[in-house]
């Protein structure tokens, strides 16, 4: 059962209260911002929560026990608050949200409800709906390795080893578009060098975001890069651009294009659903020898 703190319990026990709700929202890269209902700015903690962002809760319930429970909040845009390039860069995805009961006539008596994660971001008409999610969902995701053919380490991470210096080029943005981007310096660099990659913006209005690569086409001295999916904002000429080189996961790239079977994350000899489904047809060879050498 929740203790109130006395001067909240003291204040609920009045014939009138004066509340409202404030959000402290910490994302991963280290930014702290607040946010309340009310129609001014509260302080506590070291924060000032802004009146001015149009923060509203939807109803929200709690149950007991490990059920994951979430609810939503709304709000405008604000270039001094949460802006619209900010969501669709995903700085908010995963960050942490603590919501609190206030006493805004006198903040010092207030309550920690609950702490939550936003989980799933939408945008329309100038304005956001973001999910909160309680801590715990993260019991219904997976843990641990997962037994598979293919490699689940990321290029270039602890567990690959891979040294990422020879596998990134640096260029600078020429021609800017949602869906692909023409980049300039990248000329020593072979054709397909980077399919299947990453294009991280080093400078600009996308500074920090990370993009997954579908194709990359060599031009002149140019370099087209197209992406999976469409940017939400354009990048702007001159904005620097850093690529690195994709790896499909599969043990025979990582041996002929990386050279580190050695540290392949996958188990390639492990039959999939294509030698399930497979046949005895006089060519193919049944003799339970690995799939790989």
């Amino acid at each position: 059962m929740r203790t109130l703190p006395s001067g909240l319990a003291g204040h609920l026990a009045g014939d009138a209260t004066t509340l409202c709700h404030c959000w402290r929202l910490a994302r991963r890269d280290g930014t702290v911002m607040g946010f309340t209902e009310h129609d001014s700015d509260l302080v506590f903690g070291g924060l000032t929560y802004r009146a001015a962002s149009g923060f509203q809760a939807s109803e929200a319930e709690a149950e007991a026990g490990f059920a994951a429970t979430s609810g939503e909040v709304t709000g405008g845009f604000s270039d001094e608050a949460i802006t619209e390039a900010d969501l669709a860069a995903g700085r908010y995805d995963g960050a942490r949200v603590e919501v609190f009961l206030v006493n805004w006539a006198n903040v010092g008596q207030r309550l920690l409800l609950k702490v939550q994660e936003v989980g799933e971001v939408s945008r329309a008409g100038g304005a956001f709906t973001a999910e909160l999610r309680s801590l715990t969902h993260r019991l219904s995701q997976e843990k641990g390795r997962i037994y598979n053919r293919r490699c689940d380490a990321s290029l270039g991470d602890g567990r690959c080893g891979v040294a990422l210096s020879a596998w990134t080029g640096t260029g600078t943005v020429s021609v800017a578009g949602t869906e692909a981007v023409t980049v300039a310096g990248l000329s020593g660099f072979a054709a397909g060098f980077f399919d299947r990659g990453l294009i991280r913006f080093v400078s600009g209005v996308l500074s920090g975001v990370k993009v997954e690569l579908e194709a990359t086409e060599k031009i002149g001295g140019s370099t087209i890069v197209r992406f999976f999916l469409p940017l939400a904002r354009a990048p702007e000429p001159g904005d620097t651009v850093q690529l690195t080189a994709g790896c499909d996961k599969t043990f025979a790239t990582c041996r002929n294009r990386f050279s580190n079977h050695e540290n392949f994350r996958g188990f390639p000899h492990m039959p999939g659903a294509d030698f399930a489904y497979s046949y005895a047809d006089g060519e193919t060879t049944h003799d339970g020898r690995p799939l790989y050498d």
